[in-house]
Order: C-alpha cells, then structure tokens, then sequence
C-alpha cells in the first residue's frame, strides 16, 4: 500500500488459480484508490485522484490504439448513473479523425464512448450492445464505468476500484448480466467502479459490530447469533434493501469529473493538464 496525503493506493495482483481460489477473485491486477474525505475534497485533492487515477490506468491499458469507455448503469436511477455522467465529461476524439488538419492541437488519441442503458430499457443485454460496437469500430481496449454496492457502509464513495478483468452488470444488487471481459468481448476490459450504494443488511451488521465492541464482546463468538438477527429482521421486513446516502447526487457529480478527467489523462498523454481542462470543459 502507497499514501499520498490522505490517498491510499493499494494494488494486488493475483497470478495463479491457487491464488484466485484462495481470494475468490479472478486472476489478473487490482488497484484500489482510497480517500475517506472524498466526498469533500477540494480542487487540489481532486486533481491529486484524477491524476493517480490516470497513472492506474496507464498501468492497464495498451500503449497505443483506439480506446471505447463504456458508461453502465440507468441514468433515471441516480445512484446508478455514475457511468452516463462520466461520459458527459470526457474528450470524445473519434469523430475529429477526419478533420483533424482543422485540429488546434495535435497528437490526440482515438476515443468514443457509448451509455449501453439497462436490459429492462432496451430490452437488450449490454453485453450483446457493446459486441455489436466493439465489432464496428474495433477498439484496442474497452473501459467500463459502473456504480457498485459496497461491503462495508465506510466504504460508499470512498474508493475508487480498477481491475482488468472485466466487471458484472448488475452484481452487486444481485442483478446478474452477461460479462463484459476479454472472454466475452474479444478485447481487454478495464473494469472501474465506485461504491454508491449498501444493502441495508450490511449496515445492520455494522451497527451489531460496533455495539459488540463496545460492550466488549467478542463479536466472533456472537456471529451466528448476529447473522440469524440480521436475516430475521431483513428476510422478513425489509427483504433486500438497498440504501443510499441523500447526497447522491452531488457525489456522482463529484466522482464523474474526477474519473473523466483521469481517463482523459491517461489516454491524451500528448496535451497538458491545462489543455485537457480547456478541451474537455468547453464543448468539442
């Protein structure tokens, strides 16, 4: 694990199947970027993420080629529309290839970006939407932007998580979607996400730990007791609750310029960060 400031970078890569199965992640490299206060970072830790952000990329993506950003989730839902607002905030280069002797600066890097929607708005996979896209324009990579459910109640809007295995639409409201990934796809994926919602469930265990410690007991010795109380009150009350904070909305809007300005980072690795700020703030 890396700090800077209060930044966190920590990043495992998990090379065996051995390892795989131990962590019962897949194999292949993970990078998480922490920042409890992320929430209200001013403008300098702001930048200071976008631009660890846009290194992590760098470390996944290829050198050279055309690059497609995937926005997931559905815009109407604002906890799940964090892909679509990043999309509103990248410097989209693709279109500008055939005039590009018209170009005020040079040496721009191909990018598109497409917001796939969800199956119960299109009435198609999003898998099978980007197959027919990435088969058009024949990207060399593929980054798929998507909000997720956090383990932890801490943990909504405070990392930012890359992989370059691919990600699951859906998965962590139980939602299961085809893959996006190499397998599925035929190109790499590079998965980044931010926690922006949590089971009610998970919360109840939080509440249940903390009171645990302090009275002073040993909450391993109390986990079956806990989970039968958290199951008896969810199951059958509330069912699967999914929570979000009030803030929502202005911490998609926070979270999306961040990762739209590290993806432009990473990938106009020609242009300053003053030039990326003019051309990717004002409308190409």
């Amino acid at each position: 694990m890396k700090t800077w400031g209060k930044i966190e970078k920590t990043e495992v890569i998990v090379e065996t199947e051995t390892a795989a199965r131990l962590l019962q992640k897949a194999r292949g490299h993970y990078i998480t970027l922490s920042f409890q206060e992320l929430y209200y970072a001013d403008a300098a830790e702001r930048m200071q993420l976008s631009r660890m952000l846009a290194r992590a990329l760098q470390q996944l993506l290829p050198k050279d080629g055309e690059i497609l950003v995937v926005g997931l989730g559905n815009r109407r839902i604002t906890a799940d529309a964090l892909g679509s607002h990043v999309l509103d905030h990248l410097l989209i280069t693709r279109h500008l290839q055939k005039r590009s002797s018209t170009l005020p600066v040079t040496g721009l890097r191909s990018l598109c970006a497409l917001a796939p929607g969800v199956l119960g708005v299109t009435g198609m996979e999003t898998a099978e939407v980007i197959r027919g896209i990435v088969q058009h324009v024949k990207p060399r990579a593929i980054i798929a932007i998507d909000a997720l459910a956090a383990r932890e109640s801490s943990r909504i809007c405070t990392t930012i998580q890359l992989t370059d295995t691919g990600i699951l639409p859906g998965s962590g409201v139980g939602n299961h979607r085809m893959g996006l990934n190499e397998r599925t796809l035929g190109v790499p994926v590079i998965a980044v996400g931010v926690p922006m919602v949590v089971y009610a469930a998970v919360i109840a265990r939080d509440a249940l730990s903390l009171m645990m410690q302090d009275m002073g007991l040993d909450e391993q010795a109390h986990e079956q007791a806990m989970d039968e109380l958290i199951d008896r009150t969810m199951a059958h009350a509330l069912g699967d609750m999914v929570v979000t904070p009030r803030e929502v909305d202005e911490m998609v809007g926070k979270v999306a310029q961040i990762i739209a300005d590290g993806i432009n980072e990473a990938v106009q690795t020609g242009l300053s960060h003053e030039e990326l700020m003019v051309l990717s703030h004002d409308c190409l």
